[in-house]
């Protein structure tokens, strides 16, 4: 019996990782282009990093996480997120050292054992950026733009930036007594969930899609009503710089994150073709979580978006794919005697940095040909035993279907020429 995927999880398969390896090209020069410097993190941490960092009631850290014991039985957990092992190195490392102001961007596989959905896997991909060591809402401002701008360079259409402040924790306090207050007589109406986050976690009642909760969700007071001074100021600011970058916003009063860690500023960017499940990437700001990490106090803010959602949203706008690489040349043959030399130029013209590809299955030219065509070989060298005879092998321009004779110890010279002239 062929053994199976495990559930959540798929294969990348050729004809789809040019995709990801455009998508991650973009992720990658735009993040640079803002001056953000790549870090890679484990797969896996200590628990304890997620469960301090996310939040211990949170239901990644209670449902989602896949954790395991280590030889030692020391607690490990594949990560579930980008932010939290970010925040780690940065500590671990003192990168504060370096610079007053750190950016950092990643992209890799997380982690999270949850219902599997369209572009929602338990193994999935996320990119991400952080600005760590900055309270300036210009920062916040450039994480969104930055967020919103990569979807754009892919080409992405009809997105919308959805904003609100969850507060601190001095004005957050008076909003969570505030908000079981306005719930506590309809909690027997909330789902089961929302039962449990009304005693560990509120906020994140704010949060559920059960329509049994929606109803309640709408009659609870507004977060933005109850902000301090401080908080209030920051929103503002936040507002007036995303109007100076004529970014269009909408304010979604109940809009708060899935972690624990967040402050002030929470934002959603939202594909409109992905139905319910719109949101393609999100963050905010975190200025509580570097000293929670066991950091001194360090304002932080920052976004992650999946990979999946983002090529299912460019699937769906039907989005044309830049397509890069690929076979250069192909080597004809037209007698297995000239497999010794066809195998040695193979090696010869993909060491000068040309991509080049043959056949090892002994077929006919015009199989030889077709496969050529399939591989989109821009150009074939055929061995033929007449041109051989004089040191020479036919170049055949695919495209043009134009072919001429040239002398076997030019084709890598002619090759290259051929190239920078195209």
């Amino acid at each position: 019996m062929i053994i199976k995927l495990p559930k959540g999880t798929q294969d990348i398969l050729p004809k789809d990782i040019e995709k990801w390896n455009y998508t991650e090209k973009i992720i990658k020069e735009v993040s640079t282009r803002f001056g953000y410097r790549e870090i890679r993190t484990p797969i896996f941490e200590y628990t304890e990093l997620f469960a301090r960092g996310i939040g211990e009631s949170t239901d990644i850290v209670t449902k989602e996480m896949f954790t395991f014991l280590d030889r030692k039985e020391r607690s490990l957990t594949l990560r579930p997120e980008g932010t939290a092992p970010v925040v780690r190195a940065y500590l671990e490392q003192k990168m504060d050292r370096l610079s007053p102001v750190t950016k950092l961007f990643y992209l890799g596989p997380m982690f999270r054992s949850e219902k599997p959905q369209a572009g929602r896997f338990r193994q999935f991909h996320q990119f991400g950026a952080e600005i760590i060591g900055t309270i300036s809402p210009q920062a916040d401002v450039e994480i969104i733009f930055l967020c919103l701008e990569i979807f754009r360079e892919l080409g992405l259409k009809n997105l919308k930036i959805l904003i609100n402040s969850v507060g601190c924790k001095k004005c957050r306090t008076l909003y969570i007594k505030e908000l079981k207050d306005s719930i506590q007589k309809e909690i027997d109406n909330l789902c089961p969930d929302c039962q449990e986050r009304y005693y560990k976690n509120p906020l994140r009642i704010l949060d559920c899609k059960k329509e049994t909760c929606q109803g309640i969700i709408k009659r609870a007071p507004i977060i933005t009503q109850y902000l301090c001074p401080e908080c209030q100021k920051h929103f503002q600011e936040v507002k007036q710089y995303l109007d100076i970058l004529k970014l269009k916003y909408h304010i979604q009063p109940r809009l708060v994150r899935g972690f624990d860690y967040y402050t002030k500023t929470a934002f959603e960017i939202i594909c409109t073709e992905l139905g319910a499940q719109n949101a393609i990437g999100g963050g905010g700001r975190y200025d509580n979580l570097v000293e929670e990490l066991g950091g001194k106090p360090t304002p932080a803010v920052g976004f992650a978006a999946g990979i999946e959602r983002t090529i299912l949203a460019l699937q769906q706008q039907n989005i044309e794919w830049s397509e890069e690489g690929g076979t250069t040349v192909f080597i004809a043959k037209i007698k297995e005697e000239e497999n010794l030399l066809a195998f040695e130029l193979l090696q010869k013209i993909r060491s000068a940095g040309i991509s080049a590809e043959t056949d090892y299955s002994s077929r006919s030219l015009k199989a030889q040909m077709r496969l050529a065509d399939r591989l989109k070989a821009k150009y074939t060298i055929i061995l033929g035993e007449e041109e051989l005879s004089r040191d020479k092998v036919l170049l055949r321009n695919m495209q043009t279907k134009e072919q001429k004779e040239i002398e076997i110890t030019q084709v890598i010279r002619e090759l290259m020429l051929s190239a920078s002239g195209s």
